[in-house]
């Protein structure tokens, strides 16, 4: 029963011994520790309880080993010792009642020392463990704690004190001092960042706004308030979203297409915002014109851009009217000059100075037959009717071909091909040709449409075309000029009009021999002309082969160096035998030379009958 309380007794000192080191120095310390080794000293050393008591142990054994001999001399010697046997075992009964006694005591003394022990500890627990050590921790954790949440405002507890705790504190207090340094500093940049972006925001020359992932206006200058929405305080946009915004300037009619269809508008305009591709124009109310520029940020905000061009919108539009107003000129304009040459000078191909060139020209040159009388019999409205009537449609067919219209005079035409464009004076005096043809076969359905109308004797149209060189240019002055052909050339063609039948074409040689391939033409003789001091060929235009009517017996081939044209219908008996006789000819040498000739030599032939 000893050692278990003596284990009990030396497990309790060594607790408190340990508690004790961990306490600081104070002078209650002092005396909790001076309590505490009087309390142990108690029960340890040669006079301590648990000596005392293992002395009286050791007795009770030493006691009981003497009853047991005194018992064994009792046996011997019998009823001689009982007198001293009932002397021994009164000493012997008073020895084991003081023991007895001795042991309760020192049990209940081992109780007040454990009862007492624990006390001690609780109050040490309670009034020093947990006020000075246990509290002060829990106060230092949880402000650094707070401080990891980023609360820098927490207050540092126990900083004034000299332990282990106190050293702890302090140092936190400087972790949070330094920190609350640290988060001005962050937050001064921040608002100096914020003040600079604020300021390059507001400075740029075009509104600007931010919103957020959800759509919210965080950021704006104050022309974005002024163009987007006029006479609103910037407060009262921050914070709404872009839907509201837009229905509300869509409601007070600032925007020009949501007139009459706000729902919808507000539909496309969100959708065009949520998904940004390229900027757009928008018309706003007051007439002003803004171009949108909207793009998304990295964490799903817009960023818009909104830049005023009313001024060049504006300055579009007069120009737009400007060009209206200049093409309406030049068209009328255009009315006074020949396509061609208008389209040269308006491409800037041809400079409009006064300046010409030597060129080879095919010059058309036409009037009307009978127009005198025709102008006697007519008033003057209706006159003036049939003559642009008959222009108009003698300058579709001049344009159709390409020709060059030079001038009206009265019910003349001047149209010349090479100039300003030219396809080759072989091309250019066909499609003159060509056009005149077209012409003449014009001429003949209107006679028919004027004799339908009243006309009795409908003007008939004479024409001639020569082919030659001729002076082209700007004639006049810096002032005023007038883009015409000068020269014998344009003498020429005009006497062949002159000496032309009427509702015929009548050309010479030059024209005749570039045409010839193409047109089918009839030999007119020669004529005198004045200014000129040889007679002139002359030839008349018959048609192009292609359209001449099979019933007619002319024949006309042009393939490579074969070269025919017959006209059979002329022909005498004595022209067709002979004509006969040479084909029959040149079909016997073609069979020889077929016959002896190499394959791979190639004999060119150039077989030309002509008979008038």
């Amino acid at each position: 029963m000893l050692r278990p309380l003596n284990e009990r007794f030396i497990a309790a000192k060594e607790h408190i011994e340990q508690i004790l080191k961990q306490l600081p120095l104070s002078l209650d310390t002092a005396r909790v520790q001076k309590a505490a080794s009087t309390f142990i000293d108690f029960g340890k050393g040669d006079d301590g309880i648990f000596a005392v008591r293992r002395g009286e142990l050791q007795q009770i054994a030493a006691a009981q080993s003497a009853l047991a001999g005194s018992r064994a001399l009792a046996s011997q010697l019998g009823d001689e010792t009982a007198s001293l046997v009932a002397a021994a075992q009164t000493a012997s009964n008073a020895a084991a009642s003081g023991a007895a006694q001795a042991i309760t005591n020192g049990a209940i003394f081992m109780a007040i020392i454990t009862i007492v022990s624990i006390l001690g500890a609780v109050v040490v627990m309670l009034y020093y463990v947990v006020p000075w050590i246990i509290r002060p921790l829990e106060s230092i954790t949880k402000a650094m704690t707070d401080l990891a949440d980023g609360d820098t405002s927490v207050d540092i507890p126990g900083r004034k004190r000299s332990d282990e705790l106190g050293r702890m504190a302090q140092a936190l207090g400087v972790f949070r001092d330094t920190a609350i340094e640290v988060q001005k500093s962050n937050l001064r940049e921040i608002a100096e960042a914020r003040r600079r972006l604020s300021v390059a925001i507001e400075s740029i020359s075009e509104a600007f706004s931010l919103y957020d992932n959800e759509d919210h206006l965080v950021a704006c200058n104050s022309k974005y308030r002024t163009i987007i929405f006029p006479n609103v305080a910037e407060e009262s946009l921050l914070g709404m979203t872009f839907e509201t915004l837009i229905r509300r300037a869509a409601e007070h009619g600032d925007i020009e297409d949501a007139q009459g269809r706000l729902e919808e508008w507000v539909q496309e305009r969100l959708a065009r915002h949520r998904n940004p591709s390229s900027a757009f124009l928008q018309q706003r109310r007051d007439g002003r014109w803004v171009i949108v520029s909207e793009r998304k940020t990295d964490d799903g905000g817009t960023v818009a851009v909104y830049s005023d061009v009313t001024e060049l919108k504006q300055r579009e539009q007069e120009l737009a009217l400007k060009t209206n107003a200049l093409e309406q000129l030049s068209s009328q304009l255009a009315k006074y000059l020949s396509p061609q040459v208008y389209e040269s000078i308006f491409t800037g191909r041809s400079k409009v100075t006064v300046a010409s060139r030597r060129k080879k020209l095919t010059i058309f040159f036409s009037d009307l037959e009978g127009f005198t009388e025709t102008a006697e019999r007519l008033e003057s409205e209706d006159l003036t009717q049939l003559l642009n009537h008959y222009l108009t449609e003698m300058s579709k067919i001049a344009l159709e071909f390409g020709g060059t219209i030079d001038k009206y005079v009265g019910d003349a035409i001047l149209i010349f091909f090479g100039d300003p464009d030219t396809k080759g004076v072989k091309a250019d005096a066909v499609a003159c040709v060509k056009m005149a043809i077209a012409m003449r076969k014009r001429m003949r359905e209107l006679e028919s449409v004027w004799r339908a109308s009243g006309l009795e004797k409908p003007p008939r149209c004479r024409t001639g075309i020569n082919t030659g060189f001729c002076t082209v240019g700007n004639f006049g002055s810096e002032d005023r000029m007038d883009y015409t052909i000068i020269g014998s050339g344009v003498n020429l063609a005009c006497r062949l009009e002159q000496n032309a039948p009427p509702g015929e074409i009548l050309v010479s040689y030059e024209t005749y021999a570039l045409v010839k391939d193409e047109v089918s033409c009839e030999e007119r003789g020669h004529i005198n002309v004045k200014g000129i001091s040889h007679p002139v060929a002359t030839y008349q235009i018959i048609d192009v082969y292609d359209k001449i009517d099979k019933s007619c017996d002319l024949i006309h081939e042009d393939y490579g160096s074969l070269k025919l044209d017959i006209d059979l219908e002329a022909m005498s008996a004595s022209e067709r035998s002979h004509a006969a006789t040479v084909l029959q000819r040149v079909v016997d040498r073609l069979s020889d030379a077929k016959q002896t000739a190499d394959p791979s030599i190639t004999v060119p032939i150039t077989t030309f009958v002509k008979a008038r």
